[in-house]
């Protein structure tokens, strides 16, 4: 583990020594509760700084301003009193059991995304260890945990965070999140972060009044842009840098997903984002590090491969564009930004070849193009779903599909998305059937909670339901209490659960294999026609689909070969049954190698 950061505290064996950099302040104190006040010195470039041999792991401290006013460490690395409290010093030892877990190539990779809150009733980091067997069995090898950096009151999605370097008390303290950490590799399962490096939340956050953290020049969906290439943006670009190689070193996260990147300015002649990658990838080269962007822009550039397959900067995108080709032929729905995907087979089609739908031409939704060319990289750097936070949540009842559309549809959209190449993410109980909601939750005072339910509606006002009175409160506890799973429900979905389990073992061991093999311009689809065809080059392999997504039988054969995989659905002589998927294989081999179809549903 690394011996110190630049930011927070270094604790040491003779003392610990308090650093703030508050180039605004002439002046600065550090009180520890219990012990006293101690002058800090002003060193070059805005740093203050104080050794104090009285300090010790458990203290509470606080930075005491020019003018009294009292703030938590910019870099706390726990806040137990929530965001406006005194900062704990955490003594960063811990004995890993899994001390020679290396990670997991991205091939490998079945993610399971998961909101720590909601995911039990306890909602704690140690109540996630107890359905880690559960997630084990299923096939997942990668947890995304949804941002945890400490936020203002008992619970919220996460992407209001004002501490980012310390993981939010309401889900336990330090050492239980590594506990996590490490009872998941343990388990041969990778632990990825959601952060959020566009914007701070309205509450709690203390930089402005001593560090330029914000530039006037760039705005942003939050307000005043992030000061990345402005005076003093050299720190904030190391501050967010050491936060990334923080998650990684001290807690052993396997990768990051960083948060609407698309929101992120920087005029630099190296953007933040390219320097935060380079810098993490340089600190871990014996790891498998795996760094994701969620980018409505569709910025291929940052998806971009070396000569030898391997990512430059970023490993893989979030994929919305796929999630609505799959929603639209899922559930008919076309309001919104849904009626951009009308034609849902095409674009699905397209999707599953290239990556992105919109490659630059005009998205009627936004008003503008979108987008760049992307079939020139491999189909690993796509991330492909059928549900997440943002799409359940984004939803004025925050209702999950499966609460109001055909299981059948489900389980052709499953048997495409977790068998193609490209990397497949499940959203939590998912497999299950779960039809708990997941709306957006929050906990602020009651003037931020009445600016957030006027924003909420504002903001997805072009989506339907969102001024219905029975739409829930996102400022009401209740509404955070109806987004936790039901595990006693999950004996309901047994069957449910069983089909995704046998899916992605299909998956393990007759794709992952050729997946080092995926390069780009090595798949072809068909552009029209009532049925979604892909077919994917991969080494000496080809690898194809054939879906029927409508609750109609579609007259069309598929030669045997296409259906030596699986078969999802019915086929019969000249018919293609409702809702049927099917995959076939060939490697080369002679037939009797390959053995036959697996038939599921």
């Amino acid at each position: 583990m690394r011996d110190s950061f630049t930011f927070g505290p270094d604790i040491q064996a003779h003392a610990v020594t308090f650093r703030i950099w508050a180039p605004l302040q002439d002046r600065l104190k550090v009180r520890i509760e219990r012990r006293g006040e101690w002058e800090m010195r002003r060193e070059q470039d805005g740093w203050h700084v104080a050794e104090i041999p009285e300090a010790r792991p458990g203290d509470l401290y606080k930075f005491i301003l020019a003018h009294g006013l009292e703030v938590p460490d910019p870099a706390s690395r726990f806040q137990p009193k929530d965001v406006h409290g005194p900062s704990e010093l955490i003594d960063p030892a811990f004995e890993w059991r899994a001390d020679h877990w290396k990670g997991r190539p991205w091939e490998e990779i079945v993610i399971y995304e998961l909101h720590v809150g909601a995911f039990t009733q306890a909602g704690t980091f140690l109540s996630v260890i107890e359905k880690l067997d559960h997630l084990q069995r299923l096939g997942i090898t990668a947890i995304q945990l949804m941002p945890l950096s400490d936020f203002p009151g008992r619970h919220g999605w996460g992407y209001d965070g004002v501490l980012p370097y310390a993981p939010d008390s309401s889900y336990g303290r330090p050492e239980d999140l590594k506990m996590l950490v490490d009872a998941a590799h343990e388990r041969g399962i990778c632990v990825f972060l959601d952060v959020v490096y566009n914007h701070f939340g309205p509450d709690g956050n203390y930089l402005p009044v001593y560090a330029p953290i914000f530039n006037d020049r760039h705005k942003s969906p939050w307000g005043k842009g992030l000061n990345y290439d402005g005076e003093g943006s050299r720190f904030v670009r190391d501050f967010v840098i050491e936060n990334a190689i923080y998650w990684l070193d001290v807690f052993g996260m396997d990768g990051l997903r960083l948060d609407a990147v698309h929101a992120i300015k920087d005029d630099s002649d190296q953007h933040i984002l390219n320097e935060l990658a380079d810098s993490v990838r340089r600190t871990f080269p014996e790891r498998h590090i795996h760094l994701i962007v969620e980018n409505e822009d569709n910025n291929s550039a940052l998806l971009a491969r070396d000569p030898h397959g391997k990512p430059y900067h970023f490993t893989a995108q979030w994929n919305d564009d796929i999630h609505h080709a799959f929603h639209v032929a899922a559930t008919g729905e076309t309001f919104g930004y849904y009626q951009d995907y009308v034609d849902h087979r095409s674009h699905m089609g397209r999707a599953l070849a290239e990556g992105f739908v919109f490659q630059g031409e005009l998205m009627g939704y936004r008003g503008h193009t979108r987008g760049s060319p992307s079939a020139d990289l491999p189909p690993t750097a796509f991330i492909s779903f059928i549900q997440n936070h943002d799409q359940v949540g984004n939803r004025a009842m925050g209702d999950r599909m499966v609460a109001s559309h055909s299981i059948e549809a489900m389980t052709a959209i499953a048997a495409i998305y977790l068998l193609s190449p490209q990397i497949p993410m499940l959203f939590m109980g998912e497999e299950w059937g779960a039809a708990t909601p997941f709306p957006f939750f929050c906990d602020f005072d009651e003037d931020l909670n009445s600016k957030v339910r006027l924003g909420r509606k504002e903001e997805l006002s072009r989506l339907p339901g969102f001024d219905a009175e029975d739409a829930p409160d996102p400022t009401c506890e209740a509404t955070f209490r109806s987004a936790k799973l039901r595990w006693d429900e999950a004996e309901q979905g047994k069957a449910l659960n069983a089909y995704y389990e046998r899916l992605i073992t299909l998956r393990r061991e007759k794709i992952v294999p050729l997946l080092k093999h995926a390069k780009g311009h090595s798949t072809v689809y068909d552009k029209g026609g009532p049925l979604v065809r892909v077919t994917w080059r991969l080494g000496r392999a080809t690898l194809s689909l054939v879906a029927n997504l409508s609750d109609e039988a579609i007259a069309a054969a598929i030669p045997p070969e296409a259906q030596t995989l699986l078969v999802s659905g019915s086929i019969s002589s000249g018919q293609i049954g409702p809702w049927t998927v099917a995959w076939g294989l060939s490697s080369g081999t002679p037939d009797k190698d390959r053995g036959g179809a697996h038939p599921i549903g």
